[in-house]
């Protein structure tokens, strides 16, 4: 008798204990949910980087080798690409640049010598006192006074000056004749009256015309 109310005592205490096992289930779930959270940082997304092009552009153009000068504009109708000699054939992009950067200053310089025939033959100017001079251009240089020619020369080296430093090299800084990655040929920046424009199809449509009325006053020169 006193067996059978000892068991039924202890068997009443069990049923009021708390149960080991819903502890151990729910620390399960906790390490689950932590483990997927930091499986969820370690796995996040990065971010991806733009690719950079390996050359900036430069007023809208970006040198393509596959392309004749490296895709400078300047192959006009009716003749397009005209290079019979092969000067641009096989060069590198300094080359190029350079080779252009030639063509475009003698066009400048021819243009302006075509217009300055056209007034020192025909116009009347200050150097000789407003009168309308007879004497063929290549013949005036020399009559022209000395205190005149100086500051036209001195001009003229001051601008050379100006030019080199903008788009050249410095010597000792790196391999001689050699142009500034970020020049465009002919590019000095001098745009007083605000005609250059802004959009690269623009851009590359003036200096084709500027190509092509240098071309022609070289000609002319």
């Amino acid at each position: 008798m006193k067996l059978a109310i000892l068991s039924a005592t202890i068997g009443a205490a069990c049923a009021f204990a708390p149960s080991s096992t819903p502890a151990v289930s729910m620390s399960l779930r906790m390490s689950e949910v932590e483990t997927t959270e930091t499986n969820g940082v370690e796995t996040a997304p990065v971010e991806a980087v733009p690719v950079v092009p390996v050359v900036a552009p430069i007023n809208g153009w970006v040198p393509d080798e596959a392309l004749p000068c490296y895709g400078l504009p300047g192959a006009i109708s009716p003749l397009g690409f005209f290079d019979p000699l092969g000067f641009s054939k096989n060069t590198d992009l300094n080359t190029v640049k350079r080779l252009r950067e030639a063509e475009v200053m003698h066009g400048r310089v021819s243009m302006m010598a075509v217009l300055g025939y056209l007034i020192g033959e025909s116009t009347p100017t200050i150097t000789y006192g407003m009168n309308v001079h007879h004497t063929i251009a290549n013949n005036q240089i020399p009559e022209v006074p000395g205190t005149v020619l100086f500051p036209f020369f001195l001009a003229i080296n001051i601008a050379e000056a100006a030019r080199a430093s903008i788009g050249w090299v410095e010597p000792g800084l790196g391999p001689l004749f050699t142009l500034r990655e970020n020049y465009y040929p002919g590019d000095i920046r001098f745009d007083p009256f605000g005609l250059k424009p802004t959009e690269a199809k623009d851009f590359a449509n003036m200096q084709a015309k500027e190509l092509s009325n240098g071309r022609l006053a070289m000609f002319a020169a």
